[in-house]
């Protein structure tokens, strides 16, 4: 149980309907800007009061009735999800069932008013004191959601490409989001739906709120990235202060300590146990967790330390009639989770201390008004020893009553009158432990106090400096995609000037009329080098500066190439091949059935410009003129071998029908 007191940082927005009404067109706020010192008033439409709210992000907005603001649970979820992240809702008069504001007001000691400043005045000094629970529908999950940001289409002949890069898209996209999660140190679980070329959409369920995510929505051509905080499953109301409750201690001393708190309905609230603490780490324990009603002990007589923490805290005391055995204790705490037996003991002597009151409970609580709290009735009559309509009266009124003196001469006390006085001092000085106890407990409270307020502060800065690294974060990795995106330009501009050159000399050895060419390079053709006699080879050549029909092909190395490789070559229709080295067999057959005349590169001169060469056209001329000497000698050689074989043919079959 948290006993946080201290008031909450920043600005207060106390908000009360002025006139008209949510569910009508026009509704007016009175609304109380409250800072712990100035106040400031103003009568605002509900546009304007959201506008401010989300201008001015204030720590809280309080109200007496959250329905003022919203006229339904529709609209109320509505409200809470466009609030700032940082902005609670709290409605100051309790939960589902709120008390009147006046009554609350009044309890805490804070001014109020029937007219709807002076109750948004009210709302605000109370959230000031963290009275009132926070309206809650979303919890601390986070999900997004990385989807297609458009359709696959229903058809067509590219539509399988399409569809394979809008989800290669969306897991890109999911890739960054994870990423940039893992920079955050953000804990998550993803789940992704995986489709023909990647992703179709991509889950991630982030423990974190939206503005501790390093991730924007946003919608591309491709993708779509939403945010949404989870939604709780109704409308959960959330006390800004856990009070410390009035409860039943149970304790088992020894070596380990062990202490059990109960409420006053039988329910087990916490135990602890340790070897090392003494008795007032006990107490400031107990201090810490409740109030004590009443302490126990599962052995008779009680044991010294307990009560000795019984009287620090004027707490009723209740022991079992003998030593509780193991298996009644076993049998009570069966449902209830402990550590060690110390914890159990301690346990089953508070729940056996509950049983034996649970009669009593039950007829103060029927005997104790609505207004009243009931704890507070049953520790006065238990603890206290008074009346249930004593525990009332002095409940109901907050000043003490002093007690008119005895005019009377004095007179000899009977015994009963001295028990009396003898117990009043008794109380007297218990009173006095008592005020020395709270004293304590008030210097601690200004301790806790002033250290959570520092603990505020220092999570503002923090929080302050995680944005500004995020977005230094953020502005680095844009700054350097921008840089690998300017290099990569870069690059791509160098490698187009170099191509634009070389296509500017190609075409001034590919026109006719060298019109702008020295007349030292009248006469000469134009010759594209391929490195070697291979596929790749010549696709690069291609690629780089082009090979058209009637060019002038220079094979650097024409070894090694095939029957497919010479018949690549044969498609693009060369003027003549120029070869250094030779061809192999099944590449000669090839280019010369597809009329491709070859010659050796030894018989022109070249001359290299950059990757392109140069050679006289007389020279070109010549080799082709060879090549096709030699080629009518090749094809008149051929005809003679056909005409050898088919004569050889005929005689082998006459001389198979002689000798049949």
């Amino acid at each position: 149980m948290s006993t946080r007191t201290n008031a909450l940082d920043d600005r207060i927005f106390g908000v009360d309907i002025q006139s008209g009404d949510v569910r009508g067109d026009s509704p007016s706020y009175a609304v109380v800007t409250y800072d712990g010192e100035t106040i400031d008033r103003d009568v605002v439409s509900r546009r304007k009061l959201l506008r401010r709210i989300d201008s001015e992000e204030p720590a809280v907005v309080a109200t007496d009735n959250t329905f003022e603001l919203a006229e339904d649970k529709g609209a109320l979820v509505h409200l809470l999800r466009r609030l700032p992240s940082e902005t609670k809702l709290v409605q100051v008069t309790g939960d589902e069932r709120p008390e009147p504001l006046s009554r609350v007001a009044a309890r805490h000691g804070v001014p109020y008013g029937k007219e709807p400043m002076r109750e948004a005045e009210a709302a605000a000094r109370l959230a000031a004191r963290n009275v009132g629970y926070e309206v809650s529908a979303f919890t601390n999950t986070t999900e997004i959601k990385v989807s297609r940001g458009r359709s696959t289409g229903s058809g067509g002949w590219s539509e399988d490409r399409f569809t394979r890069r809008i989800h290669g898209s969306v897991k890109r996209a999911s890739r960054e989001v994870e990423r940039s999660l893992d920079e955050a140190a953000l804990t998550y679980e993803k789940d992704v739906t995986e489709k023909y070329g990647g992703y179709s959409q991509a889950r991630f369920e982030v423990e974190a709120k939206p503005t501790e995510i390093p991730v924007s929505a946003r919608r591309t051509g491709d993708i779509r990235i939403e945010i949404e905080r989870e939604r709780r499953d109704g409308i959960e109301y959330r006390p800004l202060v856990t009070r410390r409750d009035r409860v039943i201690v149970g304790i088992d001393p020894g070596t380990t300590t062990a202490v059990a708190l109960t409420d006053l309905d039988g329910t087990v609230l916490d135990v602890w146990s340790s070897r090392t603490a003494d008795t007032a780490e006990v107490i400031e324990w107990v201090i810490e967790h409740g109030r004590p009603v009443i302490v126990a002990a599962d052995v008779e007589p009680m044991p010294e330390t307990v009560e000795k923490i019984r009287r620090s805290f004027d707490a009723a005391g209740w022991i079992p009639e003998r030593d509780l055995p193991v298996d009644r204790k076993l049998h009570r705490t069966r449902e209830e989770a402990y550590d060690n037996d110390h914890e159990r003991d301690a346990m089953a002597a508070a729940l056996f201390a509950f049983d034996d009151h649970e009669d009593q409970f039950e007829r103060i609580s029927a005997k104790v008004p609505p207004r009243f709290e009931r704890e507070e009735v049953i520790a006065r009559v238990v603890a206290g020893g008074e009346s249930v309509e004593a525990a009332l009266d002095a409940l109901t009124d907050d000043d003490e009553r002093e007690e008119s003196a005895d005019t009377h001469d004095p007179r000899e006390l009977t015994a009963d009158e001295k028990e009396i006085k003898r117990l009043k001092g008794r109380i007297d000085r218990l009173e006095s432990h008592v005020d020395d106890l709270k004293s304590d407990v008030a210097a601690k409270d200004d301790r806790i106090d002033s250290l959570e307020s520092e603990l505020s502060e220092a999570r503002r800065e923090e929080r302050r400096e995680a944005r500004e690294r995020r977005e230094i974060t953020r502005l680095e990795r844009e700054n350097e995609r921008l840089k690998r995106e300017l290099a990569d330009v870069k690059d791509e501009n160098e490698t187009l000037d170099r191509k634009l050159e070389r296509l500017k000399e190609l075409w001034k050895l590919d026109h006719s009329n060298f019109a702008d060419v020295a007349e030292k390079k009248q006469g000469l053709v134009p010759v594209k080098p391929i490195e070697q006699f291979t596929k790749g080879a010549i696709e690069r050549a291609d690629e780089s500066y082009g090979i058209a029909t009637g060019d002038v092909v220079y094979l650097r190395d024409a070894s090694g190439a095939g029957r497919q490789t010479a018949e690549l070559l044969s498609e693009y229709e060369p003027r003549v091949v120029l070869r250094d080295g030779k061809l192999s067999e099944q590449a000669d057959e090839v280019l010369f059935e597809s009329e491709v005349p070859v010659g050796p590169a030894d018989d022109v001169t070249i001359q290299e410009v950059d990757e392109l060469a140069v050679a006289r056209e007389n020279e070109v001329d010549a080799v082709i003129e060879q090549w096709h000497e030699r080629a009518k000698d090749r094809r008149h050689e051929q005809k003679r071998a056909q005409i050898d074989q088919l004569i050889s043919e005929h005689r082998a079959r006459d001389h198979e029908r002689g000798v049949r």
